[in-house]
């Protein structure tokens, strides 16, 4: 097994906004995945979030379509050229790596995924399109598919207001989710 420390050497290069902390999170959060489960990102960018949960579980399924977009606030129309380097840089920084064999990259839409992805989720890392419509659909549509005792992790919580506001009214009141800190 592969520590979180070799795991965040091999991903701290990789461009993204993954801090150390919220990759351990993510690191000890995949180490809880069954034998024959899966781990579930919703928007992978560059691949450094997907390069630390694939260290630590046996299969990652990394949904992102790579157009470019919904990258900040101000970058939500697609850039075919943006995205084609995304997409080559997500591919090469898993190979190099050394976790390229445990991820199945999905290039969909993450609610067009949905019918692409059988199965649960036993560790589902949300960090896909940061408006609140998206947002919460990936909250509650992926969500449902994270069994009893699964985890969710979700990116920019607090630092999206369109994130912060999905969480709010799909999560909060749940009976279903359980709050159990932030990094």
């Amino acid at each position: 097994m592969t520590s979180f420390h070799d795991a965040w050497n091999r991903a701290a290069s990789i461009e993204g906004w993954l801090t150390e902390g919220q990759a351990r999170r993510l690191y000890l959060a995949a180490l809880t995945v069954p034998p024959g489960g899966r781990v579930v990102e919703i928007g992978s960018f560059r691949g450094r979030s997907a390069s630390v949960l694939a260290t630590a579980a046996e299969r990652v399924v990394c949904i992102d379509p790579h157009l470019g977009s919904d990258r900040g606030p101000q970058e939500i129309a697609a850039d075919p050229a943006l995205g084609a380097s995304d997409f080559d840089a997500f591919h090469a920084n898993l190979a190099t790596s050394g976790v390229a064999d445990r991820v199945e990259h999905v290039r969909e839409l993450s609610q067009a995924a949905l019918s692409s992805v059988d199965g649960a989720a036993d560790v589902l890392f949300v960090d896909g399109a940061h408006r609140y419509g998206p947002a919460r659909d990936d909250l509650r549509r992926w969500g449902a598919k994270v069994p009893p005792g699964g985890r969710m992790l979700v990116h920019d919580s607090f630092s999206s207001i369109g994130v912060t506001l999905a969480l709010l009214s799909s999560v909060t009141f749940s009976p279903h989710w359980r709050y159990l800190g932030r990094e």
